[in-house]
């Protein structure tokens, strides 16, 4: 069990970092593959004002940037948002920050270091984990000798990667024209082509890329004058970042076709290529081939830094074993930072690195939003001690934004990444209770805002919210699964096919399958105003929103080899989608894109996707198997005794939902009053778990599913 040591250990971190030390810690944090592998992606959702998009999610950090430079300059200790959580929500909020921090960072430090991979692979054949791997030791090593050493070395890829990033900007802007680079380019068709709701979602996609400038606060203890350094370090790198990142992909989408831009793994380079070609031995490129190595680099050395010390504060406060509060000859962390560099090493070889990174993110919005809180709780304690160096303008309205745009920004992240959330917050809270909690005497400043509201509170409110919430959301957190699977899917082995044709398709599906109104389809897509965006080589998607629609729908092609396809600029696609999506909730319509562009880009979709036999085989392939099953009620041990009910009254694991019934050969979908018979097959999605008890466990009974 912990105990809470009550001395300062003998040897604490030495403050010699420096204003520019902030910057380039800041600034490497934030450049990997926000500018470097995310343009394409975002471009193909909101085309020319794709520039906007990274220009607007610049102002939308602005709130939890000011927040962390409160607290720092108020509380410049190591650990940063462990600290701060914890002593104004108290430990228990400590630890999910702290514990949630560390795991996030070490993963999307793994990140960065293999997605180097993709700009050597333009000149070297390397194998991406090992050389991961490597470079993660290195940096471990450099921290181990000193923060001083750690920030010199930043300096430099920070230095190396502005001046090239500089160089890039001023010779595409210089090349192209002020012009022609601020005139639309019409190849990418309307100047927001998914609309205003698709220039948001673009936002909320491209947010992340500014999540590193935060990240400083967690070494403000080895600042020198915190109360200049940290803001003003932290204003000069969301200066240059946002600079950057508009003007860069401005000149992307100045510079390269939509196709080329789209698909592309290495847009930098690619468009580097295009107005550097005249640089002699290709120099050009290389130089943008080194700022991105970089880039990828700084951001994993600015990870170890950063993700050693809140393990260090965390031991120091007694929730976790005090060895690794140990510092160094060195003046570092060192058993931390061993810590740290272990755990990234075990993450480069046993996870897929790339999709949980991505999970990351959801859970560092979630410390922003509590960040926000926590400056509302330490202006609101009244305490007298407090004194921060900077204070947030215009409070509370600024900490009240952020808190909600954190918030919204997770729901735009979907079902996957508000799991991985939930599932780093009960972790973190059954260590806490394990570890820690029987020892601790400490409480966060939240209780002196007890201490002026009054005493008295209801302690069941926190349960009965929790499970309004629950229920409000659900129905939305399935939304993706629930639409794969209730697709409509259509197999053209043979013939001749134009849009006009698929247009009169979709019709009687739509009215079969989702009884939608006869004449929607054709008010909403004509051979005229469908724009397709492509998921992969193969496979291309066109959606559009409409009101007279209440529940989305998908329509699925695929095309046989000696299918002959009549559409312009489509015909090497084996897969056409046609997306029909309500305009609420706003952004729905792209994020259900984004999941099957996810998912048809997984490894051995494609094989598997042009083998299946028939259009129920097809259905299986774009559901991620570990979330739905296909089977007879008969094999549903736990729907015994219930056949004969409707949807609705059918009792089913948590996070289970029945969406397709399968009867006589025709697919029904399942509707609240549809009965479920004794020879139907249904198609049922949720999560893995809640899965496995519907074939292996007895059959739930009503009480046992209400906790």
């Amino acid at each position: 069990m912990a105990t809470l040591e009550t001395e300062e250990p003998k040897k604490k971190l030495e403050k010699n970092l420096k204003l520019f030390d902030v910057y380039s810690m800041a600034t490497g944090a934030m450049f990997s593959s926000g500018l470097f592998l995310l343009p394409g992606i975002a471009a193909s959702y909101t085309g020319n004002s794709v520039y906007l998009a990274y220009f607007f999610a610049g102002f939308l950090i602005l709130p939890a940037m000011y927040c962390m430079a409160e607290l720092s300059t108020a509380m410049p200790k190591s650990g940063g948002t462990y600290f701060f959580l914890d002593r104004s929500l108290g430990p228990m909020m400590g630890t999910i920050g702290g514990l949630g921090s560390w795991i996030a960072v070490v993963f999307k430090s793994a990140f960065a270091l293999v997605g180097m991979g993709a700009y050597l692979g333009l000149y070297m054949d390397l194998p991406f984990t090992v050389t991961a791997i490597v470079l993660t030791i290195v940096f471990g090593a450099v921290n181990l000798f000193g923060a001083k050493e750690t920030t010199a070395l930043q300096r430099v890829l920070v230095t190396l990667l502005v001046v090239i990033l500089s160089a890039f900007v001023i010779l595409g802007l210089a090349t192209e024209g002020m012009s022609k680079v601020f005139r639309p380019d019409p190849d990418y068709g309307p100047y927001f082509s998914s609309g205003l709701v698709g220039f948001i979602s673009t936002i909320g996609l491209v947010f992340v890329s500014y999540a590193g400038l935060t990240k400083v606060a967690s070494v403000a203890e080895e600042v020198e004058n915190p109360d200049r350094n940290i803001p003003l370090g932290m204003v000069l790198s969301l200066i240059t970042a946002t600079t950057i990142y508009t003007l860069g992909t401005l000149i992307l989408v100045t510079v390269l076709p939509p196709q080329e831009l789209f698909e592309s793994l290495t847009p930098v380079a690619d468009a580097g290529r295009k107005f550097l070609g005249w640089v002699p031995y290709d120099l050009g490129v290389v130089l943008i081939v080194v700022s991105a190595i970089a880039a990828f680099a700084s951001t994993g050395n600015a990870g170890i830094m950063s993700a050693s010390r809140y393990p260090f504060a965390m031991a120091k406060d007694g929730l976790l074993p005090s060895r690794l509060s140990h510092v160094g000859r060195f003046g570092t962390p060192s058993l931390a930072i061993v810590a740290t560099t272990l755990a990234m090493i075990v993450v480069l070889v046993v996870f897929d690195v790339a999709s949980v990174a991505k999970l990351a993110s959801a859970f560092q919005l979630l410390l922003f939003g509590l960040i926000c809180i926590a400056v509302i709780v330490m202006r609101e304690a009244r305490i007298d001690t407090y004194k921060p160096g900077f204070k947030v303008p215009f409070y509370p309205w600024l900490p009240i934004a952020g808190v909600l745009i954190a918030f919204w920004l997770i729901i735009e992240m979907g079902i996957l990444a508000i799991g991985f959330t939930g599932m780093v917050v009960i972790g973190c809270v059954v260590w806490y209770q394990l570890y820690a909690s029987g020892d601790l005497r400490r409480r966060g400043a939240i209780f002196h805002v007890h201490e002026r509201l009054g005493r008295q509170r209801y302690e069941g409110i926190e349960h009965e919210l929790m499970t309004i919430i629950h229920d409000r959301t659900q129905a939305e957190n399935l939304s993706y699964e629930t639409v794969v699977a209730q697709s409509a899917m259509t197999d053209l082995r043979h013939g001749e096919y134009n849009l006009s044709g698929l247009i009169g398709r979709i019709s009687r599906l739509s009215q079969e399958r989702f009884e939608i109104e006869e004449g929607v389809i054709e008010e909403v897509w004509t051979e005229d105003n469908v724009a397709v965006q492509p998921l992969s080589e193969g496979i291309a998607i066109a959606f559009a929103s409409t009101s007279r629609v209440e529940q989305p729908a998908l329509f699925v092609f695929r095309f046989g080899p000696t299918t002959k396809l009549r559409i312009r600029g489509q015909e090497g696609r084996h897969t056409l989608m046609f997306l029909l999506t309500p305009p609420q909730p706003a952004g729905l319509d792209l994020r259900i894109v984004g999941h099957l562009a996810e998912v048809v880009q997984g490894d051995g979709f494609e094989l598997r996707w042009l083998q299946a036999e028939d259009e129920r085989a097809l259905n299986e392939i774009l559901m991620r198997d570990d979330h739905f099953i296909h089977a007879p009620v008969s094999e549903l041990h736990a729907l015994k005794g219930q056949i004969g009910s409707t949807v609705a009254e059918i009792e089913l694991p948590p996070s289970c939902l029945i969406v397709m019934i399968e009867r006589d050969n025709k697919l029904i979908i399942a509707r609240p009053t549809e009965q479920v018979l004794d020879n139907d097959l249904l198609a049922i999605i949720g999560e893995p778990d809640d899965l496995g008890l519907l074939a292996d466990g007895p059959r739930l009974k009503k009480e046992e599913t209400v906790d």
